[in-house]
């Protein structure tokens, strides 16, 4: 193994417990109990596990059961509804023939989908309906229009529950937000892996959104988000691994894992210019308020 692809080591731990607020246990190496200890281990005590399609979806139901401090979000990704709807074509970022892209999906085919979402929203251990948003870096213009209206279920779905709507947003943030004011967010919103900037934060504060920030706030080129950061409620913050993806500096390109959260959150206080106790004790009581556990 090369040291790039090596784990980081442990980070000093926590003296306050906090919680993962998004992350992928199925895409990291190891087994669930091993992501779990190594997390405790520094003071990350709790993990929201997160579907991105109908698999990881029930995969995360499963585990959240079997687990009493995994919680589960079930979704279909942004960029999983066009694949549904267009097959593998060039909406959906692959190279598949319009014409085999409707027979393999369809717009049946994302309600069957969608139905199962439902289904798996109504289960005591999903705490949230997520990630669900709008994608508009990997799905091209063809792929919108199945994108919003997966959006707009997803949040039905949410309201109906009563559960906690996670956001993914990339490069579509006036969208985004435009659809929320529509729709009507549910009472309890979630910004994944916030990406927007400091106006934009001040707009999602407003509303009674949740920021969650994951690993890039620590890297160089990410001065926006530190602003948006900055000018944050405190009470609106949530910290993240987004994990296999985005582990915080000095390990950047390396695996992320729960267990990094600590330098996150180190680095969230530095902006903020409270102590660690202070940010971790934030994001412990944000976490629960938002996700209802």
């Amino acid at each position: 193994m090369s040291a790039k692809d090596a784990p980081p080591p442990l980070p000093e731990p926590l003296g306050v417990p906090v919680a993962d607020s998004h992350t992928h246990l199925d895409m990291q190496s190891g087994t669930v109990d091993e992501a779990l200890a190594k997390a405790a281990a520094v003071g990350v005590e709790t993990v929201v596990q997160v579907g991105c399609d109908l698999k990881g979806s029930r995969w995360a139901a499963e585990t959240a059961a079997a687990h009493a401090n995994v919680h589960a979000a079930v979704a279909l990704h942004p960029n999983e509804a066009p694949r549904i709807v267009l097959g593998d074509g060039p909406g959906a970022g692959g190279g598949r023939s319009r014409q085999g892209a409707r027979e393999a999906g369809g717009d049946g085919a994302l309600d069957d989908a969608l139905a199962e979402i439902d289904r798996l929203a109504a289960l005591p251990q999903v705490r949230a309906v997520g990630e669900t948003g709008l994608d508009y870096f990997r799905t091209g213009p063809e792929g919108t229009a199945a994108q919003e209206r997966s959006f707009r279920a997803h949040i039905e779905i949410a309201k109906r529950h009563g559960k906690a709507l996670v956001i993914h947003d990339r490069e579509a943030h006036a969208d985004v937000l435009r659809i929320l004011a529509e729709e009507g967010a549910p009472e309890r919103t979630v910004f994944h892996c916030y990406s927007g900037d400091a106006e934009m934060a001040r707009t999602c504060a407003q509303a009674g959104y949740f920021m969650s920030f994951a690993g890039n706030v620590t890297f160089k080129n990410a001065q926006p988000l530190r602003d948006a950061l900055a000018v944050a409620p405190l009470d609106l913050v949530l910290v993240e691994t987004d994990a296999p993806f985005l582990t915080p500096a000095p390990y950047r390109g390396r695996p992320n894992a729960p267990y990094l959260i600590p330098l996150t959150v180190r680095a969230m206080a530095e902006v903020r210019g409270v102590d660690e106790e202070a940010m971790a004790t934030a994001i412990a009581v944000n976490t629960a308020r938002a996700f209802d556990y």
